[in-house]
């Protein structure tokens, strides 16, 4: 859609919110609370684009840090119910449900699963922590939004679009809900704790 992120040339200019480039951060996150030597399962969307670089991070994140990952793909409901019925034996320790929006579109029945089998889960935005679900990390998006007004005000105001930079997500916040690790019977560890953004009690 633009030449370049610092000259974009035409018609189009934003914010880029980053959310699938960091996986391997938010396995990082799940070793923190699991080290054990138990696999991590990973729910991913093979039809989403970025999916093939998304599994080979998460593949090579896994292999840096001594871990097994079990890859479970969906990218409709019935692909996503055989998914959940598929749970590899022996049992993973906890699910990282990679960054994608039809995954987005199924929070609720994503959360409702994890808290129906008790299995940890760590997600890709904010808004997944306040649903219920154990952990986040990504982007702010209400950072990103405000960005998008001045950008538009801006625009508005008379400057053209080929002139404003396309600019990156800057602002990444960790979610903790502690009533869902409660629930699971988890204890976070001091140190996460203390580097998260949030923490809903």
């Amino acid at each position: 859609m633009v030449a370049s992120l610092n000259r974009p040339g035409g018609n189009a200019t934003g914010v880029n919110i980053i959310t699938n480039d960091i996986e391997p951060k938010r396995l990082g996150l799940l070793r923190e609370l699991f080290p054990g030597a138990a696999p991590f399962g990973v729910l991913l969307n093979p039809k989403f684009p970025p999916a093939a670089q998304q599994a080979l991070d998460i593949t090579e994140a896994a292999r840096t840090i001594g871990r097994s990952v079990v890859f479970l793909n969906a990218s409709t409901d019935s692909e996503l119910d055989a998914a959940f019925a598929a749970l590899p034996s022996p049992r993973i320790v906890a699910m990282l449900v990679a960054a994608d929006p039809y995954f987005d579109t199924r929070r609720d029945r994503i959360i409702a699963f994890m808290a129906q089998e008790k299995l940890p889960a760590l997600y890709h935005l904010r808004e997944h922590a306040v649903a219920g679900g154990l952990m986040s990390y990504g982007p702010s998006l209400s950072e990103a939004y405000r960005e998008i007004g001045i950008y538009a005000a801006r625009i508005l105001n008379g400057e053209k679009p080929a002139d404003l930079p396309v600019m990156q997500s800057v602002k990444f916040e960790l979610v903790i809900n502690l009533k869902t690790a409660n629930t699971l019977g988890l204890t976070i560890p001091p140190g996460t704790l203390a580097i998260a953004d949030e923490v809903i009690e």
